[in-house]
């Protein structure tokens, strides 16, 4: 399916797109019309990251877009066949809501291209790049609750790990060892624990860089580092798949519960149609799948209890 941005009225357009189509060998039904929210029209000149092929329409090279999708968060190779299962669930529902959607979920190398594509119909951000960057440039949609224990509905924390081995088990004893972080950008991986260890007196001068959570529990496991924040979903996962690796590890404590990982879409879709069509989706799941997932429904979490979780200062 291609999407046609309508500068003008989405009838003339369509009339003119349909036409088009058909003169460069699209078929006039894979063509669909859709408004550009005048939000957006001021931001076309730089908006780049399309996949387009070209129409003309009313004279003028007007771009044709796929709408996008992506669930990276927690995607493990496991996980592949249930998440592809969740979106065609979800995407059902948005059909019956005639509300455009990709076929399929793409994995993005860019994360933040991805997260501001205005063609993003869903994703899954941290709530760190959403209180830094993206809250006035995305929706929020609903925040999966995946039933973290020790929090509330659509919140989640962070294992703070060491080395099973390790004979340090005091928060304090770890001032002068390695830390590792998947990314400054990561509250669960550095916010968290920045304000964690804040409690204690003291933030780590040697830091390990890993570029994930499942790097940072390797690096510790390895001796690499010593000691990291893991996404609470993320360290049940790996319990669950990667026993070899989460058994040299043990949980030293807790960081305190924050928001999840909140679903966003972009400017302009139907954030409400959306809430509904995914809390619908996962009530309609196989509980094989829900469980696969940790998917225990959608919640709504105001905007503002993610904007006032502190960021680190430095």
């Amino acid at each position: 399916m291609y999407y046609v941005e309508a500068l003008h009225s989405v009838e003339s357009t369509a009339a003119a797109a349909c036409f088009s189509a058909q003169c460069i060998g699209i078929a006039p039904d894979s063509v669909m019309v859709i408004p550009i929210p005048q939000s957006l029209l001021k931001r076309r000149q730089v908006i780049k990251s399309y996949r387009v092929v070209s129409l003309i329409l009313n004279n003028k090279l007007t771009r044709v877009k796929t709408m996008i999708a992506s669930l990276p968060m927690y995607l493990r190779p496991e996980l592949v066949d249930a998440h592809n299962l969740y979106w065609a669930t979800i995407k059902k529902h948005l059909n019956q809501h005639n509300m455009p959607s990709p076929g399929k979920l793409s994995l993005p190398d860019d994360m933040l291209a991805n997260w501001l594509d205005p063609t993003l119909v869903l994703s899954q951000t941290c709530g760190m790049p959403y209180r830094n960057t993206l809250h006035k440039k995305v929706q929020l949609v609903g925040t999966p609750n995946f039933a973290v224990s020790g929090c509330e509905a659509g919140y989640y924390r962070s294992a703070i790990v060491v080395r099973n081995d390790d004979k340090d088990k005091n928060p304090t004893d770890f001032e002068n060892k390695t830390f590792a972080y998947n990314s400054k950008e990561s509250h669960s991986g550095y916010a968290s624990a920045f304000s964690y260890f804040a409690t204690h007196g003291y933030w780590f001068t040697n830091h390990h860089i890993s570029g994930s959570h499942r790097r940072s529990a390797q690096a510790v496991a390895e001796g690499i580092a010593d000691i990291a924040s893991l996404d609470a979903v993320t360290w049940r996962l790996l319990q669950t798949y990667e026993e070899d690796l989460s058994q040299q590890l043990c949980v030293l404590d807790w960081t305190a519960p924050t928001p999840g990982l909140p679903y966003i879409t972009a400017l302009g879709n139907n954030a409400e149609t959306l809430f509904d069509c995914i809390s619908t989706a996962i009530d309609e799941l196989p509980q094989d799948t829900r469980e696969q997932l940790g998917i225990h429904g959608l919640v709504k979490i105001a905007a503002d209890d993610y904007l006032r979780v502190p960021n680190p200062t430095e």
